[in-house]
């Protein structure tokens, strides 16, 4: 055999031992030389059992097998269908070659035997088809091993086994045959299918056409629902393979099946309170399938909103509603992941669907006392220790209050502030309360210990209800909470409180330092948030913000405080923005002019717009996102899933930590668009302020007139008032100018912009740049047109020179093609006359025997390589001889051989490769 020949001594290279390797390539040789040419039936089944225990036991002889082996055990699986004994050995080898070895650790960079023996496997002509067909076979060993080689083939080379097994007629359905088999062989067939559907749309629609919803639900139902074991978890993920992505399928399940089956998986049965982590895997499987089903399928594909709509709506009809809520509300003893899911699920249902919106708004909840859905769910915001629950919580709320007025309204109607002693009331005693009521309790709860974790909740949900909705602003604003004591003074705005619950979350970092720090980190973007959204379109919202002088005061100071994230200063300066760009007060010192000087003189202008740069490049606003990722249930990654612990404590170790989840729901990509629109406005007010300043007095020209009856002491005394306070105002304007011009020139401005400003304000340094633009873009295209001229003219030489070449060139061959022409006639005349000449007698032998000189130049070479072969194999044969007495005298010696030769082999196999591959380029 030359493969046989080629590859001895391979595999004691690789290992390290040349012996021990040219040993398992002979055993393993010998033996497949007696499975293949042995005369006794017994005694090839002998040596074929003899070959499976090696291979299964020795990664060299597995290498070795996979050198030589395949084609001798595919030949007995073409030819020997009728012994049965004989294809389940070869099976059972096939098997063994393809798994890894489990109690011998591969070294880093070592060669993986299993892996190379599946890919060669999987080259094998006609292989698949072979191993598919014997899946029609009586016997269950033969198929429950074939089903375990394909598994191992697509593992470890999927997209070859996926193409082969489309081209082979009735190979799918084969495999979903087995689904209706014996429980071991259906396993298999599981596992099977579920690798060879990932990412492979061809294959899943025809798995589909051949009744996989139908057998998937069936086995599910047999094997107990979310109570069964991994079994339908595997039943599961396949059916997530089938509908993730691709709408059709989707489609066909809802009109064919309908998602009753589905849906039946979710109802807890037997002891609701016993969760096991397969169970907890089963639930999650199963609210990935109805995640994949709102989600519609592709991004590409044009019916993937039609889809995503019908699938909304019927869902809702089929009371998933209910499950849900139970699973994420009312089951607090499930697990916190099954229940986090739950309440995305529900989130992403009601998100932009009108009735699926009132279908949750009129759900209640509990046996007894009930209460509405919406109440439960705030609840669970206001008291859960899991950080995660409260997001998804959240979500809940952002979905219900997006793009719906009525359903903001229906909530901001119930804000009633309660008594000091109801809103003080045991916690316990929540649940007579209204939403807004709740709410608002939240608001105070953390008045008395400090802990602003409740208050920044509440301010989440709150900035819900209020975003985009101006009578929902309105009604808000006109809400008071009571002092914890009446001796602290009166009520005060709610609006205030939450500036208060600001300062005091900074206070307690700065006071505290590590205490507390990750709990602040996000208690302060909530309530910046809240604020963001609340003045957005609300002139009473920034005139009520305004009413406070300490509140301005607060925010220049965040805004200046470096040891203060980002995100934080950049949010206080589109607070301090939007008082600008939505202040419609008269009054000094609250009117816009008087807030963008402010700013100037605190801050600066460049220092101010900076913040936005700052903020626009930060973790957050660079990474934000409609939908949060979703990982894929597998094997693989199930176990972590179900074992979700709360990131709280991790949190609070890495106060730096800027993928905290709150953090990221907080700053989602509906928000990031909003305060980077804000941006682009407050940089054109504050521009706008400047240039068409607030007139201090209002100038009548009838004021200048003398009137009838003034004297002209009174008259002229007026007329000095009047130019000094024109004077007084222009001499502010300078200043202001002045201001601005020196923040421009910080930020890179040249000296004629510094003073244009200065001599013509800054209605006309606008102008100018203006002008200044224009004539720049206007000089950019003048150079851009100018290159590209220069380019075609290059391009129309460089043509003709080339067509000047081509005639040349075309030239040259016709010449050529001449004297060939002629040198071609010459020959033929000269042919002519030789056959003629050789009419004669004698002429024939003046003609050379061109096949005769051929024949014998070969018959020469063949000898001398031969004697040159010859030659070469006494050489070897003498070297090995020696080399085998060198070794026996040095073991006599006590020398170790092995430590000797380490590293010859490595340096052999280089050289062999080097020659190899000199070979292979010639």
């Amino acid at each position: 055999m030359d493969l046989v020949s080629g590859y001895k001594g391979v595999v004691g290279l690789v290992f390290g031992n040349e012996n021990s390797g040219s040993s398992e390539d002979s055993y393993v040789e010998r033996l497949l030389d007696r499975i293949s040419n042995g005369k006794l039936a017994e005694d090839r089944r002998n040596a074929l059992i003899e070959l499976q225990s090696v291979v299964a036991e020795n990664r060299a002889a597995q290498l070795a097998f996979g050198a030589m082996g395949f084609p001798v055990l595919m030949g007995v699986l073409k030819e020997e269908r009728d012994d049965v004994e004989m294809i389940r050995g070869a099976l059972e080898t096939l098997v063994s070659a393809l798994t890894p070895i489990g109690h011998v650790k591969a070294q880093k960079n070592e060669v993986q035997p299993e892996l190379m023996n599946a890919d060669l496997l999987s080259r094998e002509a006609d292989g698949i088809s072979l191993l598919l067909s014997l899946l029609a076979e009586d016997d269950f060993y033969i198929r429950y091993y074939t089903l375990q080689i394909l598994t191992a083939l697509l593992t470890n080379s999927p997209n070859r086994l996926q193409e082969a097994i489309l081209t082979i007629p009735r190979g799918i359905t084969r495999l979903m045959d087995m689904l209706m088999d014996r429980e071991v062989i259906r396993n298999e067939a599981l596992l099977l299918l579920t690798y060879l559907t990932r990412e492979a749309e061809e294959i899943q629609k025809i798995v589909v056409f051949e009744g996989a919803f139908e057998k998937l639900f069936s086995i599910i139902k047999e094997e107990g629902g979310s109570d069964g074991g991994v079994v339908v978890q595997d039943c599961l993920e396949l059916l997530n393979n089938l509908l993730r992505s691709n709408t059709s399928n989707q489609i066909l399940l809802r009109e064919t099946l309908g998602f009753d089956s589905l849906l039946s998986i979710l109802k807890l049965r037997g002891i609701s309170y016993s969760f096991t982590q397969q169970k907890t895997i089963n639930l999650l499987s199963v609210l990935e399938t109805i995640n994949l089903l709102i989600m519609g399928g592709s991004e590409a594909d044009p019916g993937k909103e039609a889809n995503r709509l019908t699938n909304k709506t019927t869902l809702v009809q089929k009371k998933v509603l209910d499950y849900l809520l139970m699973l994420g509300v009312e089951s607090q003893w499930a697990p916190v992941a099954v229940r986090c899911s739950a309440l995305k699920c529900i989130g992403d249902l009601i998100r932009g669907h009108p009735k699926n919106l009132d279908a949750l708004a009129s759900k209640t909840l509990g046996e007894g006392l009930q209460e509405p859905a919406i109440n439960s769910i705030l609840r669970i915001i206001l008291r859960t220790s899991s950080t995660q629950e409260f997001v998804a919580a959240d979500y809940v709320f952002k979905s219900f209050c997006e793009e719906n007025t009525e359903g903001q309204a229906m909530l901001a109607s119930t804000l009633i502030p309660q008594p000091y002693p109801v809103a003080h009331a045991p916690i316990e005693e929540d649940v007579n309360m209204s939403f807004g009521s709740m709410l608002l309790r939240g608001f105070t709860l953390s008045e008395s210990d400090g802990d602003l974790e409740t208050c920044c909740r509440a301010a989440s949900v709150l900035s819900h209800v209020l975003k985009d909705n101006i009578p929902c602003k309105e009604r808000v604003l006109k809400i008071e909470l009571e002092a914890p004591m009446q001796s602290l003074g009166s009520s005060e705005p709610l609006m205030h409180r939450m500036v208060k619950y600001l300062a005091l979350a900074s206070s307690m970092k700065n006071r505290d330092g590590k205490s507390n720090v990750a709990r602040n980190a996000y208690v302060q973007p909530i309530i910046l948030k809240l604020l963001v959204i609340w003045l957005v379109d609300c002139p009473s919202a920034v005139n009520c913000f305004l009413d406070s002088r300490a509140h301005l005061t607060y925010l220049l100071e965040l805004l200046a405080n470096e040891s203060e994230p980002v995100s934080t200063r950049g949010l206080a300066a589109v607070i301090l923005g939007e008082c600008v760009i939505y202040n419609k007060s008269i009054e000094s010192g609250k009117d816009a002019f008087s807030l963008v000087d402010t700013v100037s003189q605190k801050v600066g202008l460049t220092s101010y717009f900076l913040k936005f740069e700052e903020m626009q490049k930060s973790y957050h606003f660079a990474t934000a996102s409609s939908t949060q990722p979703r990982r894929t249930l597998s094997r693989s990654t199930a176990a972590s899933m179900a074992d979700i612990e709360d990131a709280d404590e991790s949190y609070l170790a890495d106060e730096k930590n800027e993928a905290h989840p709150i953090l990221s729901s907080v700053f989602d990509d509906i928000f990031v668009t909003l305060a980077k629109r804000l941006e682009a406005d407050i940089r054109e007010a504050i521009i706008d302020v400047y240039s068409n300043p607030k007139s201090k007095v209002a100038v009548v020209p009838a004021e200048l007139e003398q009137k009838s009856s003034e004297s002209d002491a009174e008259y002229i005394k007026r007329l000095k008032a009047f130019v000094e306070k024109q004077c007084s105002e222009i001499q502010d304007l300078l200043s202001r100018n002045s201001v601005l011009a020196e923040d421009l020139a910080k930020s890179g401005g040249g000296s004629q912009s510094q003073s244009e400003p200065r001599a013509s304000g800054a209605l006309d340094r606008a102008q100018v740049e203006k002008l200044r633009r224009d004539l720049h873009e206007a000089s950019q295209r003048l150079e851009m047109l100018k290159s590209e001229k220069a380019n075609t003219e290059s391009e129309a030489s460089m043509y003709q020179n080339l067509a000047a070449k081509m005639e040349s060139d075309l030239k040259s061959l016709s010449d050529a093609y001449n004297s060939l022409e002629q040198a071609n006639f010459q020959l033929e005349k000269e042919v002519k006359a030789l056959r003629n000449g050789g009419g004669g007698g004698g002429g024939s032998s003046a003609i050379p025997d061109i096949e005769a000189i051929k024949a014998e130049a070969k018959e020469e070479a063949q000898k001398e390589s031969e004697a040159e072969l010859s030659d070469l194999l006494v050489c070897l044969g003498q070297e090995q001889s020696r080399v085998e007495k060198l070794s026996a005298r040095l073991l006599e010696l006590g020398e170790d051989v092995d430590q000797l030769l380490e590293g010859i082999g490595d340096d052999a196999g280089l050289a062999e490769d080097d020659d190899d591959e000199d070979e292979e380029e010639e």
